[in-house]
């Protein structure tokens, strides 16, 4: 019985094993299952990836370009629409730079679509009439193979290009090769305008507006075609805006100018302002005044947004944000001052036409307190385009051009001998001329002028004076037909003298180019005498005009302005805005001298137009003081010899005792040394300027 029960026991066991394993087994196969059901999904989820890839392959890079240009065409644009640019006023607040608006009609390419570009031009010829001058032989054949492409590919058979293995430009290229005269004769008067019409819309950048006719825009042409705006897709009628001169050629060289709408950006400033945020096709400042201050003056766009319908087409537009016309500059220019100098120039440029060389003067006008420049004339001789001489602006010379100054330069001489310590208040030097070896006789213009001190030498103008203060600079002895010792070192020390003043350095003036003028490069004794008379180193008449007002403002050099104020933009007609930035006077350096020295100079000053070389202005109720100079100069034009001549210069400020005013006048290339027009430029802008206060005050 025990082993019965061990044997039941035992079979028991087996029993309760052989369940065991049977539950091992089933969850061996619900986990082999699992893993299967794992494997498939895992199989069926990479297999959806391998189709979005393969999806997204074929949409970003078989068909990403359709897609996009579908997109973009379906999508609303906005664009950008010109506004005024600033305007420009004078100081009493007078326009001399407004705008004019010019109605127009433009396009704006959204796509390449040539068929549809060539549909909307098509439209448009009914409705303008465009020029079609500039329409080339190879605009009419590129319109030829455009509109008949079936001609057009008979030129070039399809067998040919494979046998060539011709690429898609190389078959066009010898499309184009082959259509004959005959076939462009095929074209019309109305061809010839679509064509011009489509090559104004194809030109500039998409997104842009492109100026399909501007100018000459009638009002039947302009309504025609607002009241067919929906079916002209991209078209719009517009108003540009063109710069007016108000003064007609008054000051226009200084003023500057804009690009025109084919140029654009400027290709040397492109990067400059593209990231600015300007387009390519904006019309920017690329001279002058409209130039170096082209951010204050460029507006505000308007931005207009297109709509489009679900299939691209556009259905309207709105307007997004406003635009804003540029900000204004107030100049320091009085145009009525700036009127009565330039009358004086061309008066008395007419006066010497008989003058072979003598084509051109200069005249400019500023508060030697403030550094404001009052005026700044300039004219000469040009020729037009029928070779007839005419008289125009050339103020920008003032700042762009250099001449010998002759005699006008002696103030600072004096001042440069009293500060080295070369002479004193009270030397006296007899004026005799000077025998130098292997240098010609320097003199004075008289061998009269007898034992000078520093007033005489300058009322009468005294070269020898001058000479012989640079030889005493110099650490000099003058022996009669000896040799001097004058170095490069007295050269320096001159120049370094004259350049306090702002003589051949930059005087600061805020715009772009201005010429410092030549320097020799030479140092020989004789040409050192030479530069402390005016007649070596050429210096500019902006440059002159600073020399004197530092002598007129007690030895502190202003730095010269041309802009007064910035203000914000204002509907009102002749009304600027709130004032954003006024300009103040800045002083650029005071001179190492003493206030007495300059006090002897400005007495001397004052002795040229009392009893001097300028006497003629005695009588004048202002007080002026001044310095007359006259500069030896080589004429030279084109391969042809030089021809001596004389720049005849004056300088000079008023009233003596409390100036208001200094000027310089500049007339270049005059046949003799006794020409007077730069005293009678001088005594008619003196007069002018102060007539209108007087004229002012007795107004208020």
């Amino acid at each position: 019985m025990t082993t019965s029960r061990g044997t039941l026991q035992k079979g028991a066991f087996i029993f309760g094993g052989i369940s065991t394993g049977g539950e091992g087994m089933k969850k061996k196969r619900r986990k082999s299952q699992l893993s299967t059901r794992i494997n498939l999904l895992f199989c069926i989820v990479f297999f959806l990836f391998a189709v979005l890839i393969l999806r997204l392959g074929l949409v970003q890079i078989v068909r990403g370009e359709e897609y996009k240009r579908e997109a973009e065409e379906m999508q609303d644009v906005s664009v950008e629409n010109p506004v005024p640019r600033g305007k420009i006023y004078d100081s009493s607040y007078r326009s001399i730079v407004d705008n004019v608006p010019l109605e127009a009609i433009t396009y704006t390419r959204f796509e390449d679509d040539p068929e549809k570009t060539l549909s909307v031009a098509r439209k448009l010829a009914k409705m303008i009439d465009k020029p079609v001058e500039d329409v080339t032989e190879r605009d009419k054949k590129d319109y030829w193979i455009l509109t008949n492409k079936k001609k057009a590919e008979a030129k070039v058979p399809q067998e040919e290009i494979e046998k060539k293995e011709l690429s898609d430009k190389g078959a066009y290229d010898l499309q184009l090769k082959r259509i004959t005269k005959k076939d462009l004769s095929s074209l019309s008067k109305q061809d010839e305008e679509i064509i011009a019409i489509k090559i104004a819309m194809d030109g500039g950048y998409k997104q842009t507006p492109q100026v399909i006719k501007g100018e000459g825009v009638t009002k039947e042409e302009y309504a025609r075609v607002s009241e067919n705006l929906a079916d002209l897709p991209g078209v719009n009628t517009t108003v540009l805006w063109e710069r007016s001169y108000v003064y007609d050629d008054l000051l226009r060289s200084l003023l500057g100018n804009i690009t025109s709408e084919g140029e654009g950006l400027p290709e040397e400033k492109l990067q400059h302002f593209l990231v600015r945020e300007y387009s390519r096709s904006d019309r920017v400042g690329k001279s002058y005044l409209e130039a170096r201050y082209e951010e204050t003056l460029n507006g505000e766009k308007e931005r207009v947004e297109y709509i489009n319908n679900e299939e691209g087409d556009i259905i309207g537009t709105e307007s997004i944000q406003e635009g804003e016309r540029g900000r204004d500059l107030v100049l320091t220019i009085d145009m009525e001052l700036q009127k009565a100098v330039e009358e004086s120039l061309t008066r008395n440029l007419k006066t010497y036409q008989g003058e072979p060389y003598l084509d051109r003067a200069f005249a400019i006008m500023m508060n030697p307190k403030t550094g404001d420049i009052l005026a700044m004339g300039g004219k000469r001789f040009e020729k037009n385009e029928n070779g007839k001489e005419e008289i125009k602006d050339f103020a920008l010379g003032n700042l762009v051009s250099s001449y010998g100054m002759g005699s006008t330069v002696k103030g600072a001489t004096i001042l440069a001998g009293l500060d080295s310590g070369a002479i004193t208040p009270n030397t006296m030097f007899l004026d005799e001329p000077l025998y130098i070896a292997s240098t010609p006789k320097k003199g004075s213009y008289s061998n009269s002028l007898g034992t000078l001190g520093i007033n005489g030498a300058l009322a009468k103008s005294s070269n020898v004076y001058m000479f012989k203060t640079v030889i005493e600079m110099a650490g000099a002895k003058y022996v009669r037909n000896g040799s001097l010792q004058i170095g490069p070192k007295t050269f320096e020390q001159l120049r370094n003298y004259y350049g306090q003043f702002g003589l051949g350095v930059e005087t600061g003036l805020d715009l772009q180019n201005e010429f410092t003028g030549y320097k020799g490069s030479e140092f020989n004794p004789g040409l050192a005498l030479d530069l402390s008379i005016g007649q070596y180193d050429t210096y500019t008449p902006l440059q002159l005009v600073q020399y004197v007002s530092t002598i007129a403002n007690d030895g502190y050099r202003v730095r010269p302005q041309l802009v007064k104020e910035i203000r914000e933009a204002t509907i009102e007609e002749d009304k600027p805005g709130k004032v954003l930035h006024a300009t103040e006077p800045e002083i650029l350096n005071r001179i190492s001298m003493k206030n007495e020295y300059i006090d002897i100079v400005q007495r001397g000053f004052r002795s040229v137009m009392t009893t001097g070389t300028a006497k003629q202005f005695a009588s004048k109720s202002y007080n002026p003081a001044g310095k007359t100079g006259t500069a030896q100069s080589l004429y030279t034009e084109g391969e042809g010899p030089n021809v001596e001549t004389y720049n005849v210069t004056l300088v000079g400020y008023a009233p003596y005792d409390n100036p208001e005013v200094a000027f310089a006048v500049v007339v270049p290339y005059a046949i003799s040394s006794d020409n007077p027009m730069s005293k009678n430029i001088g005594m008619d802008i003196l007069d002018a300027y102060f007539e209108q206060n007087e004229d002012k005050e007795n107004a208020q």
